[in-house]
């Protein structure tokens, strides 16, 4: 019988009193995160019983509008990464890629 391996990803969210978002820490020991401060995250879940993904997608009052453009430039790539890494369809992740230089020059990101 083999021994299973359990890791824990913990996040704590701060509300304010219309439990809008103040403060986000998250922890992943495994990683060596312990309590580390985030202005946003976004959180992807794949329900193989409705066929569907649930999100939860949470930014603090305080995150800055042009970090935020940047944050989602730098998730889009991940995921284009991420979608190569798990589908080997080059020719999508390609496309994806494209895509992200086109978020970045739109957003004037790149210089």
């Amino acid at each position: 019988m083999a021994n299973n391996i359990t890791s824990k990803i913990e996040l704590n969210v701060e509300l304010d009193e219309n439990r809008v978002p103040e403060k986000l820490h998250w922890t992943a020991q495994d990683g060596g995160i312990t309590n580390e401060e985030a202005k946003a995250m976004m959180l992807s879940v794949w329900d193989s019983k409705t066929q569907e993904t649930l999100r939860i997608d949470l930014w603090t009052k305080d995150m800055p509008v042009d970090e935020m453009k940047v944050f989602f430039h730098q998730t889009l790539v991940a995921m284009s990464n991420t979608f190569n890494r798990a589908t080997q369809d080059e020719k999508m992740t390609a496309t994806m890629k494209d895509f992200c230089d086109y978020f970045a020059e739109k957003l004037e990101l790149k210089k």
